[in-house]
């Protein structure tokens, strides 16, 4: 069974998604660890309830980017993760952790990458670019985690029509309904082998 930690700055909604779906038989997996870099994240708390092991990590704990970076990958050694599974996490991640997991870190972003990625572009953001671009249908993306801001290979995507009359609020509810079961799908065919992550080799090495 795989075993997977996840990283969350807020709310984590994509974590507790894929571990609903997991309490329900969904999906099979072990989660070994969550780690914010927000003390203050709900998603610690939810992981505390249900007996998952959370820590803080971050660069005032820490005492910089590079020691977060280490200790980040130090805790996920320590619970022995072998996947990495992002939800909502706000910080990029280092190389000495992108190193030690290799094709082994999951992101999920509202767009349709390579469509409003990259440095800047997060959460609210994301949808008033979406609105004010035009464009009339957006998405969620989940991809593997690279040294650059979500640029890794994509692995799935969910398209989202952009309705006449749409706010950034209302685009964000939609696109969020869609990520959960996005973030699922792609767990539920890593699980049946028809998603193999080993077959991008050395594509988000650094």
């Amino acid at each position: 069974m795989r075993k997977i930690a996840f990283l969350a700055s807020h709310n984590g909604s994509g974590m507790r998604y894929l571990l609903e779906a997991r309490a329900r038989g969904e999906v099979a997996f072990e989660p070994v660890l969550v780690v914010s870099n927000n003390p203050g994240s709900p998603a610690l708390a939810y992981a505390r309830e249900l007996g998952i092991p959370a820590v803080v990590i971050n660069e005032k704990r820490c005492g910089g980017a590079k020691e977060a970076d280490e200790a980040l990958r130090d805790a996920l050694r320590e619970h022995q993760a072998q996947y990495v599974v992002l939800s909502g996490y706000m910080k990029r991640i280092g190389p000495a952790t992108l190193s030690a997991f290799p094709n082994r870190i999951l992101n999920i972003h509202p767009s349709l990458l390579p469509k409003f990625g990259g440095p800047g572009m997060y959460g609210m953001r994301v949808h008033e670019a979406v609105i004010a671009s035009g464009d009339t249908v957006t998405g969620a993306t989940v991809h593997l985690v690279d040294h650059e801001y979500d640029h890794g290979p994509v692995l799935a995507q969910a398209e989202v029509p952009v309705r006449p009359g749409d706010t950034p609020e209302s685009l964000r509810e939609r696109v969020l309904a869609v990520e959960g079961p996005l973030y699922l799908e792609v767990l539920q065919k890593m699980e049946r082998g028809e998603i193999d992550l080993e077959a991008f080799g050395d594509s988000v090495a650094l």
